[in-house]
């Protein structure tokens, strides 16, 4: 029987807020707005819920299928997320300029929001944690995904033009440490 653990739920949920970090996404979601014009929150939302949830199902099988482990998987997404930090910090592109009416989806659900570090977690969480407690969790998250992604016409008012750089440049070292921690992690050096 399912049994709801409030203290797996709270953990889960707070590490789950900890790797998504979408209120530090937030200067990357403004400047993917201005280019493509609008971004469709509830698609983007629907889009990280069953993302994660499918990965927390069939992650690991789905990996082995394709001859990948998880550490390869991790490296690969933490130079993914380096790039990004990068182009954040240099204000550089690196990426290709590609204006879609999918960026709800690519790149901002995935490999932004449910990007290789946040499906490693997920693994992780599973041998730790009760499957539905981490199901709450990302529930929990998706909701405040949405909220962000929702409001974000009005986050960016409130920060201003100023305050977005700012954020952008802090956050971009933010996601730059996180990227080598998730590729030291997963590297036997």
């Amino acid at each position: 029987m399912f049994t709801f653990d409030p203290k797996q739920i709270l953990s889960v949920t707070m590490i789950l807020f900890a790797i998504i970090d979408i209120l530090g996404t937030v200067p990357i979601i403004v400047d993917l707005r201005r280019r493509v014009g609008h971004i469709e929150s509830e698609k983007a939302s629907v889009a990280v819920l069953v993302l994660m949830i499918m990965f927390l199902f069939v992650g690991e099988q789905l990996l082995n299928i394709i001859g990948l482990d998880i550490p390869s998987f991790a490296i690969a997404g933490s130079l993914v997320i380096f790039i990004i930090a990068m182009e954040m910090i240099l204000g550089i592109r690196f990426f290709k300029e590609e204006v879609s009416n999918t960026a709800s989806i690519v790149p901002l659900a995935f490999p932004l929001i449910a990007g290789a570090g946040t499906m490693t977690t997920l693994l992780s969480l599973k041998s730790q944690y009760a499957t539905q407690n981490i199901i709450v969790g990302i529930i929990l998250n998706t909701m405040f995904v949405y909220l962000v992604l929702k409001n974000v016409k009005y986050l960016e008012k409130l920060f201003g033009e100023n305050g977005i750089g700012i954020l952008r440049k802090a956050f971009g070292v933010i996601l730059l440490a996180i990227a080598i921690k998730l590729f030291r992690s997963n590297t036997h050096l």
